[in-house]
């Protein structure tokens, strides 16, 4: 593990820079290339893909958090420097996120893994190797939940999963956001999350209608009042019941490594003390004690501390599986 000397050591001004912070890219090196998929009859995903110069060695592909697009800082800094290490780099946007709400007749949620689950296949098919799977917030919970659902099967499939503030017992993470230091980020999802729904209504009244939006209070309530019912759920106990990746990690048989902050405002650190941590192997956590949520700024000449430990991750399977090529370590870096 790449030690981790952090930048900041207050959890939300780590959460809050994170998120802000300018990051690294070089759209002229590696053309973005947009990409629209048909992972169901009446739904479109888009992703943003770049490949490296020259063959690429592995396939990346990146999920973002509650609200987040392909745009999100953190999924381009990642994506800049594994292209820099010789990997292709795909950006999805969730289903009708990143501009995209027009193209499917649907909502989103924690669990909803079936558009990676075709995603996954199809890049796996186009290169002809596994792909790695790094998810972020939100985002990670559905990278965990498909590779456990897969077990077995995601061999050679899929060659690794990396997990980035991963909010694997749903229903603790929506209770920490009701603390009173988490009332702006609770405050901002809902915002966005309604102001998306009010959108989706314009666009198809004829399958969205939503009443009452504005008595919504907490993460809870929406859950509760929208996405429940709506997904057939039953309620926000049943959601997170059933879609939280906790459930699914003794079924993981890849390559998991989960990168949290202790300190992490939006999940409490104790549902890290699951049982499968140390009962499956595949599964390794990295822990580190400042970094709030997907934040990781670090002190030195680079700072998304998150970036070099998932390119460290790659390089460690390759050298583990007796790959021809080792990564450099670290590869020079394009600013």
């Amino acid at each position: 593990m790449r030690p981790f000397d952090p930048l900041i050591r207050n959890p939300h001004l780590q959460t809050i820079a994170g998120s802000v912070w300018r990051r690294p890219e070089r759209a002229d090196l590696f053309p973005v290339r947009s990409k629209f998929y048909q992972t169901e009859p009446a739904v479109q995903v888009l992703v943003r893909e770049q490949s490296p110069r020259g063959e690429p060695r592995g396939v990346l592909l990146l999920v973002h958090g509650l609200e987040g697009s392909s745009e999100a800082g953190y999924m381009r800094s990642l994506s800049h420097l594994a292209l820099q290490a010789g990997y292709a780099a795909h950006r999805s946007n969730i289903r009708g996120c990143g501009g995209t709400e027009a193209l499917c007749d649907t909502l989103y949620h924690a669990g909803l893994t079936a558009d990676l689950r075709f995603l996954v296949f199809q890049l796996r098919s186009r290169y002809q190797m596994p792909v790695h799977v790094c998810g972020f917030s939100l985002g990670a919970n559905m990278a965990l939940k498909l590779a456990g659902e897969l077990g077995e099967q995601a061999r050679g499939v899929v060659a690794s999963v990396v997990a980035v503030s991963a909010p694997i017992d749903l229903k603790a993470c929506a209770q920490a956001m009701n603390r009173l230091e988490n009332w702006l980020y609770q405050r901002r999802f809902l915002q966005s999350m309604c102001a998306r729904l009010r959108r989706r209504e314009k666009l198809m009244p004829q399958v969205f209608r939503f009443n009452n939006l504005e008595k919504l209070r907490t993460i809870y309530d929406f859950d509760h009042h929208v996405t429940a019912p709506f997904f057939g759920f039953g309620s926000a106990e049943g959601y997170y019941g059933t879609q939280s990746a906790q459930l699914f990690l003794e079924s993981i048989r890849v390559p998991a490594l989960l990168i949290q902050a202790k300190d992490d405002p939006m999940i409490p650190f104790d549902v890290f003390r699951h049982p499968a941590f140390s009962r499956n192997p595949w599964l390794e956590l990295w822990a580190v004690n400042h970094g709030g949520h997907v934040g990781f700024l670090a002190r030195g000449s680079y700072r998304f501390w998150v970036d070099l430990a998932v390119v460290d991750w790659l390089a460690h399977l390759e050298n583990r599986t007796g790959a021809e090529q080792a990564l450099p370590s670290p590869p020079p870096l394009i600013n």
